[in-house]
């Protein structure tokens, strides 16, 4: 297939329980090429664990189906591939499960899942080989419930080249659903480390929604258009180079400023960004106005990637509650750490007479008293909100505390 020019990509979603609406107005006003969707954070995963342990079946983001099924009709008319991490710790079931949708559509199309992020059975193995929590070195909890490899682009790449239509996955990088069709219709080696780096940053950038675009923007009152946000789209070039833009007439704001506070959003070092197929160094990236709201990003650079792959894993490690409540008045800020601390005090107490043990970690925070900024407070309000959080291994401790 001779490779494209131009491919244009729509991320509809940047989380979990994301607007059901941006998918539409990506497919009906985006003119775009592909739409991909972003589901995992990594407390989602565990979630996932805890459906899949009680049904088989499930284990993937409903979501992802129940959206595109009404759409799937104009999907292929328009002939847009759909690219998602929706598979959560079951791809397969989530594949089966949106095969239904189409039938009862009535849209034929070729459905992919992409495989082999699950290492639950290679757990032994890894733990004679002496791996640790890549953070803490800590050792290897006895008994994990999952563990999910984050896959890189290529797998997905490889599911669009032999026909699919829509490519669902497992645990992936957050931004390998954007660069797996852009390798696949550019034509990038592995060794193209250059585009493999700008391809990632394209991704990175639109992978948690209207972030880029200003809905998490420092200076939110200059967005307009709020009850109306455009989903980003990555207009990307063979080279690389990218520009970020929205729907036309859609709210929020595309501006240097707004797609720079995304680019440096969990990167750790920008000088090296790792991922599974490329080692990204954004430290020269160039971000360019280019016409109302319209920003182009080049200057990316990439080299090998490490041998190695980062990987989630769950597992048991006792339970957890956290309780909510208002304190008002003068010295609020104070009154209620006050109040947290005898709370906590007195279910310790309730816990020793019973032979439970102390809690395993404990957390107060006083909301509103900005509490955050330490020392460098500077407001003293009369209303705020306490929130305490709580952990112990027995939880019928934790019922305790929630009474």
């Amino acid at each position: 297939m001779e490779p494209r020019k131009k491919l244009r990509i729509g991320c509809a979603s940047g989380f979990w329980g994301d607007t059901e609406y941006a998918a539409a107005q990506l497919v009906l006003r985006g003119n775009i090429d592909v739409l991909v969707f972003d589901y995992l954070a990594e407390v989602t995963m565990s979630l996932l664990i805890k459906v899949k342990a009680k049904d088989p079946n499930a284990g993937f983001a409903p979501d992802f189906v129940t959206t595109l099924k009404p759409l799937l009709k104009e999907i292929k008319a328009r002939g847009i591939k759909v690219v998602s991490n929706a598979g959560g710790v079951n791809p397969a079931a989530c594949r089966e499960a949106l095969a239904r949708a189409a039938q009862a559509e009535g849209v034929e199309l070729k459905i992919a899942a992409v495989l082999g992020d699950d290492l639950l059975p290679q757990t032994e193995a890894a733990r004679s080989e002496g791996i640790r929590e890549m953070f803490s070195s800590q050792a290897m909890p006895a008994k994990l419930l999952s563990a999910n490899a984050y896959l890189g682009a290529f797998p997905i790449a490889a599911a669009l080249e032999g026909g699919a239509d829509i490519v669902v996955t497992g645990r992936c990088v957050d931004s390998a659903v954007v660069l797996g069709p852009l390798i696949q219709a550019f034509g990038w080696k592995a060794d193209d480390y250059d585009q493999l780096a700008q391809g990632s940053l394209a991704g990175h950038i639109i992978e948690c929604g209207t972030q880029c675009n200003g809905g998490n923007y420092t200076d939110w009152h200059l967005v307009q258009g709020w009850d109306d946000m455009g989903f980003p789209i990555a207009d990307c070039s063979a080279d690389g180079s990218f520009t970020i833009e929205k729907p036309e007439g859609t709210g929020g704001l595309i501006v240097p400023s707004t797609v720079g506070e995304q680019m440096v959003y969990e990167i750790g070092d920008p000088r090296a960004y790792l991922l599974p197929d490329v080692n990204c160094d954004f430290t020269q990236v160039k971000l360019e106005q280019v016409g109302d709201q319209r920003v182009r990003v080049s200057g990316a650079k990439g080299s090998a990637p490490t041998p190695h792959c980062k990987v989630s894993a769950t597992y048991v490690d006792g339970f957890r509650s956290t309780a909510m409540f208002m304190i008002g008045g003068i010295d609020a800020p104070a009154k209620a750490q006050r109040s947290a601390e005898a709370l906590l005090t007195r279910c310790r107490r309730l816990f020793a007479e019973r032979g439970m043990g102390d809690f395993t970690e404990t957390s107060v925070e006083v909301l509103g008293a900005e509490a955050t900024y330490g020392p460098h407070a500077r407001v003293q309000p009369r209303e705020v909100m306490v929130k305490i959080g709580t952990r112990h291994p027995n939880k019928e401790a934790l019922e305790i505390f929630s009474r």
